[in-house]
């Protein structure tokens, strides 16, 4: 019943803030209207309808004082035209079983209510036959008369006036709080737009506006946006002097060795070197992050393509599979560059054949890396995709593996384009499949 209630239950602040607000106001005005209304015209149609049964009864009167059927025809028709009455003495049509009228006419049974308690030659009121009148049907001494009179003498005229006004008040109130809440939502909207733009590494300019709490709200975003920036600032001077520190010694290293003679104890220390120079590259990569890197407009079928140019140029067994027209889009081209590397990379140290494809769908593009390897159970790829996580002895760095970050990174690239790193197993290859989804 909660589910069902809420799929009905409008989403945005706007609908929400109304439904608190506005719908309580417009349920009691609607209540109390219609309650006050009823009363009062429930009351003016008893007073008028009492007033109809005295001239009625004079008329029964009258019509009982003659001594013949013409008398009493002569008289009723002397009365009904100086109390503008139609009277039908006698009538050949046989009345109703009882009162009619519609199940909605509230005014039409107090008017029969009231006629009955004082008439009780009274038979039948017809409120049905035509809505315009009030046909009664009255026993007599002369037999059966039927009394027509119009509506507009027992019930007063427009009895739901008040109402249609009261609902036209409720609507304009409404109109007017919706614009008047979508004027104090603007802010809002402002300072997430700021707020996601931010998460994906772009700085949009933003000044708080709105109500004092609004405005709190957008000077603490503020305040934690140039903390952040100063924070990426700061780490990136600190990692541009370790790497340029790191790389002096490595250099050397391998300067050194490249001197000494060619023997089995130089080839291995070299490949240490080797192994320290890629791990040292991988840990600046992942603590340097995408965040200070310029997004630009790129066709990403030709980032995908010159990724693999590159891989078949090192002779590597990577090629393009399906690929969709999406056209140009905002990305930071080379931290995509470097997830996918990052991809194609784990596709070759677990398998021998890479496949690059891309899927386009209405909000994202998946840019896809499947491989020939055995994959990664699924119960492990949570694990697989958080920092320094190896799964097995294959991927230890002694022997060739990675330092477990090119998950890691690829997975803080998509998140930072609005997206994320899903793994999965390849049908086509048998092996993992990679897809890193970004936002278009």
């Amino acid at each position: 019943m909660t589910s069902f209630l809420k799929s009905w239950l409008p989403r945005g602040l706007i609908g929400r803030a109304l439904l608190i607000l506005v719908l309580p106001v417009v349920t009691l005005q609607l209540v109390v209207s219609v309650i006050i209304i009823q009363r009062h015209f429930d009351g003016v149609t008893r007073q008028m309808s009492r007033t109809m049964r005295i001239e009625v009864e004079w008329l029964l009167s009258e019509i009982a004082a003659a001594p013949d059927l013409q008398a009493a025809q002569a008289r009723a028709l002397d009365v009904a035209s100086g109390l503008a009455l139609s009277v039908t003495l006698p009538v050949v049509a046989t009345p109703p079983t009882g009162d009619q009228r519609r199940w909605w006419d509230l005014s039409g049974r107090e008017v029969g209510t009231v006629l009955h308690e004082g008439l009780p030659a009274l038979a039948a009121v017809d409120l049905l036959t035509n809505t315009r009148q009030v046909q009664l049907w009255l026993q007599t001494p002369q037999g059966m008369m039927r009394v027509d009179v119009a509506r507009s003498r027992v019930t007063a005229s427009n009895p739901h006036q008040l109402l249609v006004i009261s609902v036209l008040a409720s609507v304009l109130m409404t109109g007017v709080a919706y614009l008047f809440l979508r004027n104090q939502l603007v802010p809002i909207n402002r300072l997430a737009r700021a707020a996601e733009a931010f998460g994906r590494g772009q700085t949009l300019p933003y000044r708080p506006r709105g109500a004092l709490e609004v405005r709190a709200a957008g000077k603490a975003f503020l305040d934690m946006r140039a903390r952040i920036e100063r924070q990426i600032e700061q780490r990136t001077l600190l990692l541009s002097g370790v790497s340029h520190d790191l790389r002096g010694p490595i250099t050397r290293l391998k300067l050194g060795l490249s001197l000494l003679p060619e023997d089995e104890e130089t080839e291995a220390l070299q490949a240490d070197v080797v192994a320290m120079e890629r791990l040292v590259d991988e840990f600046l990569a992942f603590a340097r992050g995408d965040a200070l890197e310029e997004a630009v407009v790129v066709d990403p079928a030709a980032v995908l393509g010159d990724l693999v140019a590159r891989a078949e140029r090192r002779g590597q067994a990577v090629s393009l599979g399906d690929m969709a027209a999406v056209g140009p889009l905002r990305l930071r081209v080379q931290a995509v560059e470097r997830a996918l590397e990052n991809l194609v990379g784990n596709g070759l140290r677990h398998g021998r054949r890479v496949v690059v494809s891309s899927l386009v769908s209405e909000r994202f593009l998946r840019l896809v890396v499947e491989d020939d390897g055995p994959g990664i159970p699924e119960a492990r790829r949570d694990e697989a995709m958080q920092p320094f996580a190896r799964l097995d002895a294959a991927r230890d760095p002694n022997h060739g593996g990675g330092v477990g970050l090119g998950l890691s990174i690829a997975a803080d690239i998509a998140r930072s384009h609005g997206g994320e790193l899903r793994l999965g197993r390849s049908e086509a290859l048998g092996g993992l499949r990679a897809e890193l989804v970004l936002a278009r």
